[in-house]
């Protein structure tokens, strides 16, 4: 079946719906505003966690619901509820026609359609079953504590959704998405002595399980978390001071989505609280660094087919060489802005309104082989991974802990660092990129946004970067 005859099977046939009365009552409720949808949702969940050789939390979830939203200028009526029935329909409708009150504003259109589908609708939940899935977790502890006498604990765990989505406007135009999601992770804790250290990994995305029941995918995953840790207890203190950095390709595009991804969001922009407010077609960073937010990459965790308003995803330049070109934009912010949605109104469930967010965020390649970046440095630090980080998006200065690091001395790597956290703002360092590699990755398929309280999952890119002159804090 197609997703909109899947979620029509969801949200009319099970739950007693009718489609028609549903799409009057949205029509009622939003008229005279100036755009707005009923999104419905459906969505099951499991998470299996293994620790310290032993399962130790197993669960399942399934959640159902609505929100109804009004939009009359910048104002934002929104109800929802876990109740699929015309009554509440009903009832929300009576909520959110106060925000129009006054206003008699045009519908907008609506967002264009879209035949592709960037990922199987296929439930990854239901392709294998539970022993299958402990056994997976077993396996990996019994791995990892054979691969090295150090190995003290490890934590594993398998986590997957499936959530089906349908949209309807107030002009009756409806809009469907299924949404396969899965992820793996590893923690593996060594220790000599007195000593102990962790490192981790993980892989996922918008797929099934069976990529992952496969021990060449996940044995990958055990020995890079066991490598990490093994790194970090030779460890030595961090130095501090203003240094060069070099960040290896990947996951360390975390940085360019927290300190700098953020503040290219519609909503910073439109009420100018972003340090990117007011740039368009400057230069905001050194030549040769473009950045694209791409929600079109297939099976990526950042992905989206459409996002949680309908709209198609797409591949938005933000920086072009150096020069602000784009935002990543909602419906609401692009119509005050007076351009066109990008595709990323995103929101966590139907208990959120959409805001702008970011899909899979990518700083495209350099030409400079990432050998050579290193041989150029004569001191410095090199990051290739990274934890916990804070931003202040009207600021835009950042600070970033460092789960793997190294001395970078004389062009070579030198020991590795523990306790090194990287502290700047993010339009001064993106000025600071002194070279660019040709290795761009992306990353492994793990990251979570967090905005306004709500959480979504992304992705994130780049290749090896050489940045000049970043504040380096340590212990050493």
């Amino acid at each position: 079946m197609s997703d909109l005859a899947t979620t029509s099977e969801l949200f009319f046939t099970r739950a007693g719906l009718d489609p028609d009365r549903a799409k009057r009552q949205v029509g009622e409720a939003l008229n005279g505003c100036d755009d707005g949808e009923l999104y419905l949702e459906y969505s099951q969940s499991e998470m299996l966690a293994f620790d310290d050789g032993r399962l130790r939390n197993a669960s399942f979830d399934t959640a159902q619901g609505f929100g109804l939203r009004a939009v009359a200028d910048e104002a934002q009526g929104y109800a929802h509820s876990s109740e699929l029935s015309h009554d509440a329909i009903s009832r929300a409708g009576d909520t959110v026609r106060a925000v129009r009150r006054g206003h008699q504003g045009t519908l907008a259109d609506g967002p264009a359609r879209t035949n592709r589908s960037l990922y199987v609708d296929d439930n990854p939940l239901n392709e294998f079953d539970f022993e299958t899935k402990v056994k997976l977790l077993q396996d990996i502890d019994a791995y990892a504590r054979d691969l090295d006498p150090r190995v003290r604990q490890v934590t594993c765990s398998l986590a997957g959704s499936w959530k089906a989505v349908q949209i309807i406007r107030p002009d009756g135009a409806e809009v469907a998405d299924i949404r396969p999601l899965v992820r793996l992770n590893v923690s593996v804790m060594v220790g000599d002595g007195d000593r102990q250290e962790t490192g981790s990994a993980g892989t996922g995305g918008r797929t099934g399980y069976a990529a992952y029941i496969d021990p060449a995918r996940w044995q990958g995953e055990v020995d890079e978390a066991l490598r990490q840790a093994l790194v970090n207890l030779d460890s030595i203190a961090a130095p501090a001071g203003e240094q060069t950095v070099v960040l290896g390709p990947g996951w360390p595009g975390i940085l360019l989505h927290e300190a700098i991804g953020h503040g290219l969001e519609g909503d910073f922009n439109r009420k100018k609280s972003s340090v990117f407010s007011g740039l368009m077609g400057q230069r905001v960073a050194a030549p040769g660094v473009t950045v694209v937010d791409d929600g079109t990459i297939p099976d990526r965790r950042g992905s989206l087919t459409v996002d949680d308003e309908g709209t198609p995803t797409s591949r938005t330049v933000l920086i072009e060489d150096g020069i602000l070109r784009g935002y990543m934009q909602d419906r609401l912010n692009a119509r005050l802005m007076g351009v066109a949605a990008t595709g990323n109104g995103r929101r966590e469930s139907f208990a959120h309104m959409p805001m702008p967010r970011m899909t899979n965020t990518v700083m495209e390649n350099g030409d400079r082989d990432p050998a050579e970046i290193l041989e150029s440095v004569q001191n410095g630090i090199y990051a290739t991974s990274f934890g916990g980080g804070q931003v202040d998006i009207t600021s835009g200065k950042f600070v970033f802990t460092c789960t793997e690091a190294y001395r970078i001395e004389n062009g070579k790597l030198g020991a590795p660092v523990k306790g090194a956290t990287l502290i700047g703002s993010g339009e001064e360092v993106l000025k600071k990129v002194a070279m660019i590699g040709n290795d761009m990755a992306l990353d492994p398929g793990i990251g979570t946004c967090g905005k306004a309280g709500q959480g979504v999952p992304v992705g994130v890119g780049q290749p090896t970067l050489r940045i000049d002159g970043l504040t380096v804090g340590g212990t050493g």
